[in-house]
């Protein structure tokens, strides 16, 4: 079991790498250029790998859409190129899924530096605390 595992790992990051690499060289279209892969799954059986994406800049999800409906279209030829470049029996088929999880810690981010800032405010606003007044009992 623990080779499985192994196996799908390693797999996952030579299409990661691979991918990343053919994103920037190999496919002309402007919409793939602000592209990052955030990750790949591959199936336990190899035959399908999940591929997570997210755009440079802020997207709308009209956007996303676009570029997921552009790399489904390009899958066909990174799959043909994934082909040439291992040795693999087969080539995962690929499926493209913009990651969200970026653009929740970003805000996630936002908002602790929003509380951070309301905290050190709060903390210039209120006067040091006299000598508390159990001491005098």
């Amino acid at each position: 079991m623990g080779k499985e595992f192994e196996r799908t790992e390693r797999v996952s990051q030579f299409l990661h790498r691979e991918l990343a690499y053919l994103l920037q060289t190999a496919v002309r279209d402007p919409r793939v250029q602000q592209v990052n892969l955030t990750g790949v799954e591959v199936s336990r059986d190899l035959s399908h790998a999940k591929v997570f994406f997210t755009l440079m800049d802020d997207a709308t999800p009209e956007e996303r859409a676009e570029t997921t409906r552009v790399l489904e279209k390009v899958a066909g030829f990174l799959r043909s190129q994934l082909a040439k470049a291992s040795s693999m029996r087969t080539v995962p088929r690929l499926g493209f899924r913009f990651d969200e999880s970026v653009g929740r810690g970003r805000d996630m981010e936002s908002l602790l530096k929003e509380v951070r800032r309301a905290d050190e405010h709060l903390a210039t606003m209120t006067p040091s605390s006299p000598e508390s007044d159990s001491s005098a009992e």
